[in-house]
């Protein structure tokens, strides 16, 4: 058996490039031609949620049909039906979002999801007592609900932006239904914390047996080969629904009125998307191994890079040129709020190594 040496710093440098990847991945829909969102999204999840967790497994993981034999049966199921629980949260982030927009939904959702997927593990397997008696908990508690308040603000300047592009040009304008938006909101941010869930705890087992077989920091690329399948059925039913009820199908070997050329293109971007989406899955395992006393911690750090690193991209891509001072501010306010909550997490879990190895 390979151990992995605990190291909050690296953990949290490697949770950065997973985030910084996860941040990153939607960037190849602008070249898109001629395909509809459902198309797009059941491309390049076919990527992301079946074909990369199993051939990075069966890469990464020494003997990998010996692993699958020997893990316990209920962790396989339970992490697959939480990622199917997970998919759901995703169909219901898509849409609140043409409720209430994009930077709203992603504020209140992810904040809900970094909160729950956080913590829920740790209550139900009666543990979050001992681990708030450890030294370095409270920068760690007090980190995540500091980001919580960080996120939701993102949200609320997100949103500031949203409606002065919309009053500014005309162009873009959508029906603004708070009370439905909230609720799916909820429903997406409760939800998508099952698949924090399914890789840090019910996973654990699957992964531990991946250890036992010499896997090493790979060891929870096993993990994903249930809970992203899991994810990728609820995904896929909500796609091919739309994809029927809209007759797109044919969009897969014809684009609607794109150019010569497009797609293949519309391909390339498609696994382009899906690679950098599994990346943070891939580098979130790697920077998991590592967290030491508050491994729990993983999913708030990942969250809240996650928010933080998009928002910047945004700010480089010149999202926020020529809005008010005010939505500046706000936005500004929240980064910070955001980057102090990741270094205070950060913080906290290197306090609990460095008493742990003492």
């Amino acid at each position: 058996m390979t151990e992995v040496v605990a190291n909050p710093i690296l953990g949290t440098f490697l949770h950065a490039i997973g985030a910084t990847s996860a941040a990153l991945c939607y960037t190849p829909q602008q070249k898109l031609r001629g395909w509809s969102w459902q198309t797009y999204w059941l491309a390049q999840a076919s990527i992301c949620w079946v074909l990369a967790p199993i051939l990075v497994a069966w890469w990464t993981i020494p003997d990998l049909a010996g692993v699958l034999r020997a893990a316990p049966p209920n962790a396989m199921f339970g992490t697959f039906a939480l990622g199917v629980v997970y998919g759901i949260g995703g169909t219901a982030f898509g849409m609140a979002i043409r409720h209430i927009g994009y930077s709203l939904t992603y504020g209140i959702a992810i904040g809900i999801s970094c909160v729950l997927g956080t913590l829920t593990g740790p209550i139900l397997k009666g543990t979050l007592a001992s681990i708030l008696d450890k030294p370095g908990s409270e920068w760690v508690m007090g980190g995540i609900f500091v980001g919580l308040l960080g996120t939701l603000l993102c949200g609320v300047a997100g949103r500031l932006k949203e409606a002065e592009l919309q009053q500014g040009t005309g162009v873009g304008k959508q029906p603004f239904v708070l009370g439905k938006g909230l609720l799916l909101c909820g429903i997406a941010g409760i939800f998508s914390a099952f698949y924090g869930i399914a890789v840090n705890d019910a996973g654990a087992p699957i992964a531990r047996t991946a250890a036992e077989f010499g896997a090493g920091h790979w060891q929870t690329n096993v993990v994903y080969i249930f809970s992203n399948t899991g994810a990728f059925v609820t995904t896929a039913a909500y796609c091919i629904y739309l994809a029927r009820s809209q007759k797109t199908f044919g969009e897969f070997r014809r684009p609607k009125d794109a150019a010569t050329g497009a797609l293949t293109v519309n391909y390339l971007m498609s696994l382009l998307t899906g690679c950098m989406w599994y990346g943070q899955f891939l580098f979130y395992g790697i920077a998991h191994v590592r967290m030491g006393q508050f491994k729990f911690s993983s999913w708030a750090i990942h969250m809240l890079m996650l928010i933080l690193f998009s928002s910047l991209a945004g700010i480089v891509m010149r999202e926020w040129h020529g809005r008010s001072s005010r939505t500046k501010a706000v936005m500004v306010m929240a980064l910070l709020i955001v980057a102090v909550a990741v270094l205070a997490i950060a913080y906290g879990n290197y306090l609990g190594e460095q008493t742990a190895g003492s």
